[in-house]
């Protein structure tokens, strides 16, 4: 029998079923899997199940909450956290493999490659797209944002070397569903902090934005897919200063 690597992989979960079994074979080499469900009424828990994870629930407390929940319930203080819709590819594995083996750093961020209506972005905002998503869960941990949440780790973070999958199924009207749950997060964050809304920041933000990704990262080379990539960013963009301008009116009313 093949030696697992002494590593946690953790999982965060709900109606998963279509995509999870994937995710999992792919965590095969390590040692440890750990699968935080929300209320799934799929079958999600029992395809991880199958797979040798050990399934624990939680009510959902927001993606950097669940996720640091995850960490938190690991057996081993390494770990590499996933979404139920991404995949370790065979290069991922061996540098994960290796780095472990004698770690130089404290966390380390891997490329990250994002399917788009049906085409492996490689360029723009969806490639390389570097996540931190393995590290040392006693010196670094997930943030509390409720929406595109980060792990926070000490300098200098290692970089590895292949792809992290992400393979989503979702349609574009449901991508599209969900960038607005997220403008509607990020809007609110912002205004908690105190962020204010201008009329300048409304029109640079998406402008700039585009330039960047379209242009200098070579988004263009990644057709239509690309382009629609790119422009939903933008104008996400302005969609959450827009609703925080909203909520600032709203406050001052």
């Amino acid at each position: 029998m093949q030696q697992k690597t002494p590593l946690s992989v953790v999982i965060i979960a709900l109606n998963t079923a279509g995509q999870i079994e994937a995710c999992l074979k792919s965590a095969a080499f390590a040692d440890e899997i750990v699968v935080v469900d929300s209320g799934s009424r799929d079958d999600t828990l029992e395809i991880a199940l199958k797979y040798g994870a050990r399934v624990l629930h939680q009510d959902w407390l927001g993606f950097g909450r669940q996720k640091q929940f995850a960490v938190e319930q690991a057996g081993h203080d390494w770990v590499l956290c996933l979404d139920a819709d991404e995949r370790v590819s065979d290069p991922l594995r061996a540098s994960i493999v290796e780095a472990l083996q004698a770690p130089r750093f404290h966390a380390y961020r891997m490329p990250r490659c994002n399917r788009f209506m049906g085409r492996w972005l490689r360029h723009g905002e969806g490639y390389p797209d570097r996540s931190l998503r393995l590290f040392d869960r006693r010196v670094a941990h997930w943030s509390e944002d409720a929406v595109h949440e980060k792990v926070l780790a000490p300098s200098p973070v290692g970089s590895l070397r292949g792809d992290l999958l992400h393979q989503s199924q979702e349609s574009l009207a449901a991508y599209l569903e969900k960038q607005n749950r997220y403008t509607n997060l990020q809007a609110e964050e912002l205004c908690r902090r105190g962020k204010q809304a201008s009329l300048g920041r409304l029109v640079t933000s998406p402008l700039l934005r585009f330039v960047k990704f379209y242009f200098l990262r070579l988004g263009f080379l990644d057709g239509v897919p690309g382009l629609a990539h790119i422009s939903i960013g933008c104008f996400n963009s302005f969609v959450k200063y827009a609703k925080l301008h909203e909520l600032n009116k709203k406050g001052k009313s």
